[in-house]
């Protein structure tokens, strides 16, 4: 019997969240809603909701994936800023 969980991996799961945001066409100046990849990354990939924070706080921080102040979207980043498609 467990007691404690398991740590999130928060590298596998930014990495997760950057390539699912990637995969979903992007709306009005590059948003891309958050349950766009909040959903596939729960029900398809199985991820857990600690897991899916610490990979979002993981991406934000290394300047992957841009967060809006309101948590509703995010934009992905590229080495020289916003990505453009």
């Amino acid at each position: 019997m467990k007691h404690t969980e398991e740590r999130p991996d928060p590298e596998a799961a930014a990495r997760k969240l950057v390539e699912l945001a990637a995969s979903v066409a992007p709306v009005q100046d590059g948003r891309i809603y958050i349950e766009r990849i909040n959903a596939p990354f729960l029900f398809k990939l199985k991820g857990s909701g600690s897991e899916f924070g610490a990979g979002l706080k993981h991406a934000v921080e290394r300047g992957w994936l841009q967060m809006h102040e309101s948590g509703t979207y995010v934009r992905l980043l590229g080495p020289g800023g916003l990505l453009t498609q």
